[in-house]
């Protein structure tokens, strides 16, 4: 019976719904395609098993070989025997062996010796760090198109790399350096910034033992210190100030006369510091600015002088203070910054400060310097010692102490050298005759040291001889010292713990200097020497090869001095203290090597 569709109830619509209809299958049909997926079997069953044959045949003949695509330090050996693998290394990488290794750390280049380094080779551990055959055959196919390095293997001394390291640190060290503008008399220089570096030591010893032999320059490890500064902040420095500032002179406005500070000075004053942002901040030095241009303006200030105590007559008189009037150069040069930015309109006005003496004429005539409260005289020096008491006497002279301050002979008198006008004279050197510039100082220092000790003035600070002089009193004597530089090393103080003021009055003469102190007088003084005891006698000592004075020496003791304060007006004991001084035995010098 025919086939006959069946439509559905359309329900008074039509619809889209068709039948199904399957083809009927070809007779033979199956059998073809069976036949045609059985050859396929075959011929990928035949591939596999050449495959295998083929990776059979390669891993056999492949056995003790070096993995295919392995390079050692650029040098490819893949493949080889390990004999055959081995002379190809040591015929292409050993003669670069002895050859200097060129190295770069941060922007530093340099050469590493690797004889000197003690760095070797080991050939066979480099080969064994290739591996094996790989036995997966995908690992094996890929080989053929790609390579694989596996460096080698070296052994270093330790010792003699890290000195060879540390002697290229040398070189690769360095501080962090910050950019700035320099002048070249005039012309403003870009000097741009330098981060710090520093070798690693420790992974540069790894870098190197890892890579030296590769044949290419080696990059050492270094860490880096940051600057503050960037080459567009110093530049931005140089144009924006640097050019400008000494672009013209600079006028000083004075009270009637004006000063010019020329370029060359205004670049002396000029540095540069680092500022926030990469930028540079310049600095002024107002006193080199001063330098130049205060001679100038010299006729429109004043002097000032303190009242100083003068002795006319054999008495103290004031000589009068004078106030001064001076530049204030701080306050005047505070506009430069700005100043100097400019093309035109260079000019600043001096500001001027009033400078009162610090000791004025009335403080000086309400000190109370009315009398003599102590003196003391020495006497006996060489002419050349004599020269050099004249000149000290004279800077002391007058000098004014005011209630509870300290007087220091030292600080008063500032270097004494040459060119304050002393000269070479007779010291006492390690218990020897010698030579010193300022020699015979110390004779003014003991006089004005038993002038202050009779005005019964506070002691602040001496020292004695470390060999008694006869010429002086036992325990009651003082030397001074200074290094060539005029630093004080052994001073002469004394403090007036009086009301009223001290003026130091000094009268040389070529055989003695005397000092006299005056003020108002608290006290009459005595001074009570002790015996000499613990005495030891003088030892010899060879004089010097030249210019040699035998002497007996002096022997050592031990002794003490005692000052009594009595009350001026009523006699009344008010203190009483010792001194205990112990003396060095004078050495006999002994000249020629005799005893």
């Amino acid at each position: 019976m025919p086939y006959e569709p069946r439509w559905p109830d359309s329900h008074g619509e039509q619809t889209d719904v068709l039948p199904v209809v399957r083809p009927e299958p070809e007779p033979g049909a199956g059998r073809t395609a069976n036949r045609s997926l059985r050859k396929a079997g075959w011929i990928a069953g035949g591939v596999f098993g050449l495959l295998v044959a083929v990776y059979g045949v390669d891993l056999l003949v492949s056995q003790g070989s070096v993995p295919r695509g392995v390079t050692v330090a650029g040098v490819d050996v893949g493949g080889m025997g390990r004999e055959a693998a081995e002379q190809e290394l040591r015929g292409k990488i050993e003669p670069r062996l002895t050859r200097p290794v060129a190295v770069t750390a941060g922007d530093v280049q340099g050469t590493l010796s690797p004889t000197i380094a003690g760095l070797k080779l080991d050939w066979p551990q480099t080969l064994d760090q290739a591996g094996e055959q790989p036995l997966n055959p995908f690992t094996r196919l890929s080989s053929l198109f790609s390579s694989r390095e596996v460096g080698v293997v070296s052994h270093a001394d330790d010792a003699k790399l890290t000195a060879a390291l540390e002697q290229l640190r040398g070189r690769i060290d360095r501080d962090p350096a910050e950019g700035t503008v320099k002048f070249d008399g005039v012309q403003p220089v870009a000097v741009p910034p330098k981060p710090g570096q520093k070798l690693d030591v420790p992974a540069a010893t790894a870098a190197v033992v890892e890579k030296w032999a590769s044949g290419e320059a080696l990059a050492l490890p270094v860490t880096h210190t940051p600057v503050r500064t960037t080459p567009e902040g110093v530049q931005a420095a140089l144009d924006g100030f640097a050019r400008p500032a000494v672009s013209g002179p600079l006028v000083v406005k004075g009270e009637g006369k004006d000063a010019t500070v020329k370029p060359e000075a205004i670049a002396a004053a000029i540095t540069f510091e680092p500022a926030d942002g990469g930028g540079l901040t310049p600095k002024i030095d107002n006193a080199k600015i001063a330098e130049a241009a205060g001679p100038q303006l010299k006729s429109t200030e004043k002097e000032g002088k303190d009242a100083t105590i003068v002795f006319e007559g054999g008495k103290p008189a004031v000589d009068p203070s004078t106030d001064g009037r001076t530049v204030d150069w701080d306050p005047s040069l505070k506009p430069l910054p700005d100043v100097l930015k400019k093309a035109d309109g260079r000019e600043v006005p001096a500001i001027y400060k009033d400078s009162p003496a610090k000791v004025t004429t009335d403080q000086a005539n309400q000190l109370g310097v009315k009398e003599v409260v102590g003196e003391f005289t020495t006497q006996k020096f060489a002419a050349d010692s004599g020269v050099n008491i004249r000149v000290v006497a004279q800077k002391v002279n007058g000098a004014i102490v005011k209630p509870g301050e300290t007087f220091s002979l030292n600080g008063f008198t500032g270097p004494r050298g040459t060119a304050q006008g002393y000269v070479e004279a007779g010291v006492i050197k390690d218990g020897a005759p010698g030579r010193e510039v300022g020699g015979g100082i110390s004779q003014f220092a003991t006089t004005l040291y038993n002038a202050a000790y009779f005005a019964g003035l506070k002691d602040a600070g001496h020292k004695e001889h470390s060999y008694y002089i006869s010429r002086y009193p036992a325990a009651r004597e003082a030397t001074v010292f200074q290094n060539p530089n005029g630093s004080s090393v052994i001073d002469l103080k004394f403090t007036n713990d009086s009301p009223t003021g001290i003026a130091i009055q000094t009268i040389w003469t070529p055989s003695s200097i005397t000092v006299k102190l005056w003020g108002t007088k608290r006290y009459t003084v005595e001074s009570i020497p002790g015996a000499q005891t613990n005495q030891s006698d003088p030892q010899p000592k060879p004089g010097p090869a030249e210019n040699c004075h035998a002497s007996n020496g002096a022997p050592g003791f031990t002794t003490t001095d005692t000052r009594v304060l009595k009350d001026a007006a009523t006699g009344r004991e008010v203190s009483r203290s010792t001194r205990t001084v112990h003396y060095n035995p004078q050495p006999k010098i002994v000249c020629g090597g005799g005893q």
